[in-house]
């Protein structure tokens, strides 16, 4: 049903379009205690769009993620960044995570200042910078505000600024908008579209949703269970030019995200 509603890749590790920044070869990741999470996974992430990450709950979406980040080690098989192979953390890639982390003794500003300040960005550059993209995600006028004196929407929109500021190539989100309400991630959503327009970065998201990823995504990598592999990728061919809601309302938007439900159900018996 998929491949009439999308393209599919053929070949799950081969990018559909452009060149691939991040490259994922043979990862495996097994747990103290033999616990096998991912399962040779071979993937190439093409530059200048969002990949979602998307398959049923603990199947290692957020453990892909962490690895391409460099924040946990895989057992075995490598990553690539921009050519290089990955060994920890690095300048060109950025995390947003599910619960914010944001230092709660700091303002907005310094929370959005801080990934510069670690790189030894002199203090008024790296406030202008912080100011620009605080007001880009909607915060223009809390500055100086504190993590408890905002919303969870507003905290992680601290985050995504916090991520845009330090200019990496490559933004990885990790269900940045499952702690807010319905009306807030919708909203988040369209902006978040916006910026991938405006930004030309490259996006890799993980989600538990599927209308959240057929909405946001230029391509949709659907893991397996646990051990977790690559089931398939597919390419939602979406017309965002027009009204953000309309897209909600576009037949393929919605069959597309039957055929993927019914790809997932399998793992759910």
């Amino acid at each position: 049903m998929i491949a009439s509603l999308a393209n599919v890749a053929p070949h799950p590790g081969t990018a559909a379009q452009g060149s691939a920044i991040v490259s994922v070869r043979n990862i495996k990741k097994t747990y103290p205690g033999g616990v096998e999470a991912l399962s040779g996974i071979t993937l190439d992430f093409p530059e200048g769009q969002l990949t979602t990450l998307l398959g049923p709950s603990g199947c290692g979406k957020t453990t892909l993620l962490k690895i391409i980040a460099g924040l946990l080690p895989a057992t075995s098989g490598e990553v690539l960044v921009g050519g290089r192979t990955v060994t920890g953390p690095g300048p060109e890639r950025s995390f947003v995570f599910q619960d914010f982390a944001l230092m709660p003794w700091a303002s907005v500003l310094r929370n959005v200042a801080f990934g510069l300040e670690l790189r030894g960005v002199r203090k008024s550059e790296r406030e202008a910078i912080a100011v620009g993209h605080i007001a880009k995600v909607g915060l223009k006028g809390f500055e100086y505000k504190y993590p408890h004196e905002l919303s969870g929407g507003m905290r992680q929109r601290v985050g995504l600024a916090r991520a845009l500021a330090v200019d990496s190539a490559v933004i990885m989100m990790d269900e940045p908008f499952s702690a807010v309400d319905e009306q807030t991630r919708r909203k988040f959503q369209e902006d978040l579209l916006g910026l991938i327009a405006n930004e030309k970065k490259t996006f890799l998201f993980v989600t538990h949703s599927i209308e959240e990823a057929v909405y946001v995504s230029d391509r949709i990598v659907l893991l397996s269970r646990r051990p977790s592999r690559v089931s398939t990728i597919i390419e939602p061919k979406l017309d965002r030019s027009g009204d953000p809601e309309g897209i909600r309302r576009d037949p393929a938007y919605l069959d597309a995200v039957e055929g993927i439900w019914q790809s997932l159900k399998k793992y759910l018996d």
